[in-house]
């Protein structure tokens, strides 16, 4: 769901549909309920079952895991509502960095869930070295942005809005991050900070 929902908001930003956008912050609500049933569950699980060890590890790295799952659909949220306040204004140029970001944030994603499930922490640990492209993507998408904002004064705005939805991705990427790490708990009983340089903007 997160990962649709991502992919979801940066077409409906490339095509400017304030419908899709409207549609995505709605079925953010579902992500929400996704999250809090995970957490009802494993909270019934550590009650009913008193899991020790690895078992209450993996609880542990679940709720962990569900809430950074629902505050990446947050940033996906957040997109679709820069794409709502933009209102008619054209986009200040055709997007390419953008969605690259969104692609290896989501690629990420994907690796990290991976990872979870083959409880593979050699694989958790590639996946959360991706964040420095994201970070590398970002700064280029900053520098670029910054660029117009001094060449043309009217550009401002629009160049904003964009920064912003480039920030949502580079905090998508962080999250993934965080997954990761918890994958890497979950195997070992170790927490490992990964990746802790944060984008230069």
């Amino acid at each position: 769901m997160v990962d649709k929902a991502v992919g979801r908001s940066i077409d409906a930003l490339k095509r400017r549909d304030r419908q899709e956008a409207e549609r995505i912050i709605a079925d953010d609500a579902l992500i929400n309920k996704k999250r809090y049933e995970i957490e009802e569950h494993c909270m019934e699980l550590i009650v009913t079952q008193q899991p020790m060890a690895g078992d209450l590890r993996f609880i542990i790295t679940v709720l962990h895991i569900a809430t950074d799952l629902e505050r990446m659909g947050d940033h996906a949220e957040g997109i679709a509502k820069i794409n709502i306040l933009m209102g008619d204004e054209p986009l200040l140029k055709p997007l390419v960095d953008i969605p690259r970001m969104a692609d290896k944030a989501r690629e990420m994603l994907r690796g990290a869930l991976d990872a979870f499930i083959a409880r593979d922490a050699e694989a958790a640990r590639r996946v959360a070295e991706g964040d420095d492209d994201i970070d590398n993507l970002y700064n280029q998408v900053y520098r670029e942005l910054l660029t117009y904002m001094l060449s043309d004064p009217r550009t401002i705005s629009r160049a904003t809005h964009l920064l912003w939805v480039a920030h949502n991705l580079e905090r998508f990427a962080d999250r993934v991050t965080n997954i990761c790490e918890r994958v890497v708990f979950n195997v070992t009983g170790r927490l490992e900070e990964m990746n802790i340089g944060d984008a230069g903007a």
